[in-house]
């Protein structure tokens, strides 16, 4: 049957699998120590090139483009110093220790936690006003702990102006949500170890983006540059995106020199407009990804966008319920619906594995774990002990107590389909219409939620809002190029939470230094104009008039769940289906509005070019694509030193949009 195939050997295309039991050097002290020093200049460097520069957003996606520049950093500058003044050069497996932990690093700055949470938990004091009457409706029932309250701590925040950081203010909030991370990446971690051996192993998920610093790294010991770099294909991959990129960013600096539009937008339908461009980094990962995959992202896209229009034309009025900032009401209830299928239905194939987990972790004979970072038991009881204090604490903040681990039970079904569409499709970014907020106003209503509960619903847009960037997709990669080391794994695991501490600290306290020196307001207005209102803003505007459940919304729900199924059952059981489920509730993601193209791009030079010369010709080319990839992230990291030198400001290589 189709469900006993492994999904890398359904496609000829796929990357090749020979490689997944390769590996390189062991997880030594100086590669951790190294991986310390880049968490931490990508720790002041993404939140001083966004806030400050306002440049290429190396931090803006959960493909972490700020790692793959640095790891190019130091293949083809520190590697050769080393060997230059006769010091051992960094072993494949040491740097692909170094990836995992920039990985994990990348998706905390700016849009992963700092950028998102400093100004959130202050805002509701700052732009209260008559108006908006906050504090009468609001800070009567704020959870005080969880928010800075001092109002000169709070003003200086936004206006600057200060030579100090008014630590005394801040620490009680950073102790109470460092708590909260602190069981939240503990969950996240377990259930990547859990589910590791099922996703590389069993299922044999492609995993593109751990694949492209796996290529990078790869050569016989005593050369000097590694396998792939000696390949044309790889740079003249590599020129295009620096080229064109290249011509855009000059532009910056003098307007008589051209600029390349590389996008447009067509009507498919009558009048439904789509954009229609190229975008070098989803071209290379589209790429490397299965047929089957690539094709059911572009097509669900164009499918959706034929429902939304018809849906409007039928006179539907739900689509228009306003459900909070990044939610949609009937898209977002199709995803949570569909991407409750796609987990539930992945757990079911993983069955075996997952006795086999528990066997083990309860001292029986099951599966073996001296290969994975953390033993089955430590991450069994880390997902209890994570799940359980991100419950207490979302109870502690306001939400009733049945609401509480529903709160978690949704946020971990959407992290984890999330993380399986970029295991999977190698979306370097995937943004869902709904989260718990959306699904908790819409299916269980304001009324339910209460007062307290409808403030803290506000406050999940901290770290279950936009999903821009989500730690839970690079963690997974990082845990997948960590089965490419050798020795003693469990010191990446030690590796990864160090990353996070020294990332999470010196960010913080980067952003609190730049905000009160310059003020908040002067230097991004996203974060600190825009994202910063939307907790209060969402608990004003329902509690103002109390409404839902909405049943039509449950109705939305259960129709993703069915479809889901639906796609699922006729793919596993038929090997003529073309669609794949993944495609199903990805298309609901707004990213996919830019990346449809650029996948339809890779899907069908992929397609041409297995037909006219086959699985030999596809893998010869795949340097070039890896090329594209690494050009676009090189392009970006590399004129923001331009910038950062010359002071420019404005100057935004596309990482994505």
């Amino acid at each position: 049957m189709r469900k006993t195939i492994a999904a890398g050997y359904r496609d000829p295309a796929c990357p090749d699998q020979t490689d997944d039991s390769a590996t390189f050097g062991t997880v030594s002290l100086r590669a951790i120590l190294l991986g310390c020093l880049c968490s931490v200049a990508i720790a002041v460097g993404a939140p001083h090139t966004t806030m400050v520069l306002s440049g290429t957003p190396m931090g803006f996606s959960s493909c972490t483009p700020a790692a793959f520049f640095l790891l190019f950093v130091i293949i083809t500058a520190l590697q050769p110093a080393l060997r230059l003044v006769g010091r051992r050069p960094l072993s494949p497996g040491e740097l692909l220790t170094i990836t995992a932990m920039m990985f994990v690093a990348a998706a905390l700055p700016t849009r992963g936690v700092t950028g998102l949470l400093l100004p959130m938990i202050t805002a509701t004091y700052y732009y209260a006003s008559p108006e908006n009457e906050w504090a009468h409706r609001l800070h009567p029932h704020d959870t005080d702990w969880m928010l800075v309250n001092e109002r000169s701590a709070v003003i200086g925040f936004y206006e600057g102006g200060w030579d100090h950081i008014p630590w005394s203010s801040w620490l009680p909030p950073l102790g109470a949500w460092s708590l909260f991370y602190l069981s939240f990446y503990l969950a996240l971690i377990s259930i990547v170890v859990i589910l590791r051996r099922q996703w590389v192993d069993h299922e044999r998920l492609p995993f593109p983006v751990a694949r492209v610093p796996l290529a990078l790294v790869a050569g016989e010991r005593g050369n000097l540059w590694p396998t792939i770099f000696r390949s044309k294909a790889l740079w003249l991959g590599m020129a295009i995106p620096l080229f064109v990129n290249s011509i855009n960013a000059l532009h910056h600096y003098e307007s008589g020199l051209p600029q390349l539009e590389l996008f447009s937008y067509i009507n498919i339908f009558p009048g439904v407009p789509v954009r229609v461009g190229i975008n070098f980094l989803m071209v290379g990962f589209a790429y490397f990804i299965s047929s089957s995959v690539a094709f059911s992202l572009w097509f669900f896209h164009l499918l959706k966008l034929l429902q939304m229009h018809v849906v409007g034309l039928t006179g539907g009025t739900f689509q228009n319920t306003y459900l909070g900032p990044w939610q949609e009401a009937l898209l977002g209830q199709q995803a949570v619906g569909a991407f409750a299928v796609l987990v539930i239905s992945g757990l079911w194939f993983a069955r075996h594995h997952l006795a086999a987990v528990l066997r083990a972790a309860w001292g029986r004979h099951g599966a073996a774990d001296a290969d994975e970072i953390v033993s089955y038991r430590s991450a069994v009881l880390g997902l209890a002990g994570g799940t359980g204090g991100m419950g207490l604490w979302l109870w502690l903040s306001g939400f009733p107590g049945w609401i509480a681990p529903l709160v978690v039970v949704v946020a971990l079904v959407i992290l984890l389909g999330l993380t399986r569409a970029v295991a999977e499709a190698g979306l370097p970014t995937v943004t869902p219409t709904s989260g718990p907020s959306g699904f908790l106003i819409s299916c269980i209503g304001v009324p339910a939620l209460g007062t307290t509960g409808m403030i803290a619903t506000g406050y999940t847009l901290v770290w279950a809002g936009e999903y821009l960037v989500f730690f839970m997709a690079p963690l997974a990669n990082a845990v997948r190029l960590g089965q490419a080391t050798r020795g003693n794994r469990r010191r990446l695991f030690w590796s990864i939470w160090l990353a996070i501490a020294a990332t999470l600290v010196v960010s913080v306290w980067y952003t609190l230094h730049l905000a009160y020196t310059y003020g908040g307001i002067n230097l991004d207005e996203g974060f600190f104009t825009g994202y910063c209102k939307y907790p209060s803003e969402l608990a004003a505007t329902m509690l103002a008039d109390p409404r839902g459940p909405y049943p039509v919304a449950w109705l939305w729900t259960l129709s993703g769940a069915l479809v889901m199924g639906l796609l699922t059952i006729l793919y596993y059981r038929f090997s003529g289906w073309a669609l794949h489920p993944l495609g199903f509730p990805i298309a609901a993601s707004w990213s996919m509005h830019f990346t449809w193209f650029p996948i339809f791009l890779g899907w069908a030079i992929k397609l041409i070019i297995l037909r006219l010369g086959g699985g030999r010709v596809y893998r010869e080319s795949r340097p070039f694509f890896i090329g594209l990839i690494m050009g676009q992230f090189v392009a970006g990291g590399l004129w923001l030193v331009v910038d950062t030198v010359t002071g420019t400001r404005g100057n935004v290589i596309p990482m994505l949009f």
